[in-house]
C-alpha cells in the first residue's frame, strides 16, 4: 500500500493492506465487555478505556478486554466459556470492576480480515454495573477511563478527539437508539449474536468498506454491488453504518 492510499485512509481504519498476501497466521482468541450503567443526566453511559500508544490498539479507546489466557479455559476447552471468563478478569484486572459471570450477555463476535497487522477473534459481551465499585486503572497498559453515553463517544470520534476501532464504534451505535440497560441487554438477550467476519472492498472512489454478511458485495469483496446492505464505509471523514 502505497503512503497515498494510506493518507486517504481514516486513521481508525485497522484493517491493514488489503492487496498483501493473506496471513496464514490464525487470530487470537480475545473478549471485552461493554460494562453499563443508568445515569440520571445521560441514561445509558459505558465504561471507556484509553489504551497506552505503545501496545495494541494504542491510544484507541476500547471496552475492558483482551486475549484469552490459558487459565481462562475449563477443562472441556470450550471457547465461548473461556470467552466469559476472560471478559470477567479483563474487567477486573484493567478497571477493578466487578462482573458477575452470569449477568454476560453476548453482543457479537468480530473476526478480522487476515489482511489485519494485529489480528483477534473477539467475543463482545455487555454487563449491568450491579455495584458502584470505583474504576481504578495502572496508568500502564490503560492510561485513562471515562463513563460516557455510546453517543457521545461517536461524537467525540466524530469531531476527531478519540480514536476507535471499527467493532466498538458499530457496538457503540446499537446501543444509541436505548434511553436506559434494562431494556437494551433485554433486546440484546433475544437475538441470535451478530457473527462478524470482515471482508474489505474498495468504492470506485477509493473509499474502503468493511464488508458483512447479508451485504450484497459480501461474497466477492464488491463495495459496488447493488443491494442489501451490512457494511461500515471507512471513509475520511467519519464512519458511515449502512444494514438494510
Amino acid at each position: 500500500m502505497s503512503k497515498d492510499q494510506r493518507d486517504e485512509q481514516h486513521r481508525n481504519d485497522i484493517y491493514g493492506d488489503i492487496e498483501a498476501p493473506p496471513s496464514e497466521n490464525a487470530p487470537i482468541p480475545a473478549a471485552t465487555v461493554c460494562v453499563l450503567r443508568d445515569s440520571d443526566e445521560h441514561g445509558i453511559e459505558t465504561l471507556m478505556l484509553r489504551k497506552n500508544s505503545k501496545i495494541a490498539f494504542g491510544g484507541m479507546w476500547v471496552f475492558p478486554g483482551g486475549r484469552l489466557d490459558d487459565d481462562d479455559y475449563s477443562e472441556n476447552g470450550d471457547l465461548e466459556t473461556a470467552a466469559r471468563t476472560a471478559a470477567v478478569r479483563e474487567a477486573l484486572e484493567e478497571a477493578d470492576i466487578v462482573i458477575e459471570p452470569q449477568s454476560l450477555v453476548q453482543v457479537s463476535h468480530w473476526t478480522p480480515p487476515s489482511s489485519t497487522p494485529r489480528r483477534y477473534a473477539t467475543w463482545f459481551f455487555a454487563a449491568r454495573l450491579e455495584r458502584s465499585d470505583v474504576v481504578t486503572i495502572d496508568d500502564g497498559e490503560i492510561k485513562e477511563h471515562s463513563w460516557v453515553p455510546p453517543s457521545a463517544a461517536l461524537e467525540r470520534h466524530r469531531n476527531g478527539e478519540i480514536d476507535l476501532a471499527p467493532p466498538t464504534w458499530v457496538t457503540l451505535h446499537q446501543m444509541i437508539q436505548f434511553d436506559s440497560v434494562a431494556p437494551l441487554l433485554d433486546h440484546l438477550s433475544g437475538l441470535v449474536p451478530d457473527v462478524y467476519e470482515t471482508r474489505i472492498g474498495v468504492t470506485v472512489e477509493g473509499t474502503r468498506v468493511a464488508l458483512w454478511s447479508g451485504d450484497a458485495g459480501y461474497e466477492n469483496s464488491d463495495a459496488e454491488a447493488a443491494g442489501a446492505r451490512h457494511r461500515l464505509v471507512l471513509a475520511k471523514s467519519g464512519f458511515q453504518y449502512e444494514r438494510f
